[in-house]
């Protein structure tokens, strides 16, 4: 079994959908703790109850348990079911009321729960997730039901329904389904494979890879980018952790720490530009060492480290005296892979920052707006405080 859950506020529009589903002949009630399942009843019923906690918002609890396409289960085993999943997760004292929907092609119902209970207490939604799941579990043994993989085992995640709805439509895989197979054929390839084998093979097909490097060199994280989209390896699955690739492949924290760093600076760079509109960022190859790069490429190395690549982050007036400042005093370098880098001098003379006020070397109270006249500026507080003679 699987659920999924909603936290919210919208208690009357839960019901009011699988009511108009159970008037369509799609929907059945299983069992409720109402007096009677008419909206208007329920809602007054729910409406006393709330009045304990006026200030609770997400007072509203809504799940639904999905079973295998070809399980076979009745009304009354679906009751015993969900109200052992209520029981579990501490709704032992609130109202409830189960719907079982036919209008899908595996078995499911829906459970609406008020979070407050009878005695004024609110079942926390700490880990909420974590519970229900495990509480899943424990229902399929004991009901000899299938079994299913738990999220902490499963080696890939599983498909969302949009992503289903979006294969269903455009009839291709999701960025995040291309990704798991990619990946998962790379780490099966003959022999294993050391991390400058693993990225080459990724970015050869499409993928970047981004490690969370610290600046001794540890790895703690890894993280893909395929056609734009970036998800952590745990997004994935568990086959894709960095926890699992450094034990699957040949690593060694000082000797790939170059190379782990050099990748992660041509994927950043990759990935924003493909957000900047680019359609070309991908096609970026794998290993940049000795090409003819173009300006504004991210360079393996460079061999001078007070070279940098300009930014425009900086305040542009002062910036472009700056650049102009150096471009007077220094050469203009090339370092492989970029050709038109500036060597910043880390001193900026007095010069270069009146060149770069808007008003040249007339600076002077009399031109700068942030210098007032301190005698009108009195003047003005006077007249608003009415004291103005």
């Amino acid at each position: 079994m699987t659920g999924s859950q909603v936290k919210g506020r919208s208690f009357r529009g839960a019901l009011r959908y699988n009511q108009e589903k159970v008037a369509a002949g799609k929907a059945e009630v299983l069992d409720n703790s109402f007096v009677n399942t008419t909206e208007l009843n329920i809602m007054e019923e729910v409406a006393m109850v709330r009045m304990q906690r006026p200030d609770l918002k997400k007072y509203f609890y809504h799940t639904s348990i999905n079973f295998p396409k070809d399980e076979k289960v009745s009304n009354e085993l679906m009751i015993k079911i969900g109200r052992d999943y209520l029981d579990a997760n501490g709704f032992n004292q609130h109202q409830y009321i189960m719907f079982r929907h036919h209008d899908a092609s595996h078995p499911h119902f829906h459970i609406l729960v008020n979070r407050i209970g009878y005695d004024r207490s609110v079942v926390s939604d700490s880990n909420d997730y974590a519970r229900s799941e495990k509480v899943l579990r424990d229902l399929e043994r004991k009901y000899n039901l299938t079994q299913v993989v738990s999220s902490k085992q499963a080696q890939e995640r599983g498909m969302t329904k949009n992503e289903i709805m979006m294969i269903e439509r455009t009839n291709d895989p999701s960025a995040k389904v291309a990704m798991q197979v990619i990946i998962g054929e790379v780490l099966k390839s003959e022999g294993q494979l050391d991390t400058n084998e693993f990225i080459a093979k990724l970015e050869e097909r499409g993928v970047k890879v981004l490690f969370n490097q610290a600046s001794t060199g540890y790895v703690s994280g890894i993280s893909y980018s395929y056609q734009g989209m970036v998800m952590q390896g745990s997004k994935l699955g568990n086959a894709f952790k960095w926890s699992v690739i450094k034990n699957t492949i040949n690593y060694e924290q000082e000797r790939d720490r170059q190379r782990i760093h050099e990748t992660n600076a041509r994927s950043e760079y990759a990935i924003n530009k493909l957000r900047a509109g680019n359609k070309h960022a991908q096609a970026d190859t794998a290993n940049t060492s000795g090409s003819s790069q173009q300006y504004g490429q991210l360079p393996d190395k460079t061999s001078n480290p007070e070279l940098f690549i300009y930014r425009p982050s900086f305040t542009a007036q002062l910036i472009r005296a700056a650049i102009a400042a150096a471009d007077r005093n220094a050469e203009r370098t090339v370092d492989g892979a970029i050709n038109t880098v500036l060597k910043i001098p880390k001193v900026i003379s007095l010069k270069t920052l009146l060149d770069a006020h808007s008003r040249g070397n007339n600076l002077s109270a009399g031109n700068e707006p942030d210098m007032v006249d301190r005698e009108l500026t009195e003047k003005q507080r006077k007249k608003r405080r009415g004291l103005r003679r």
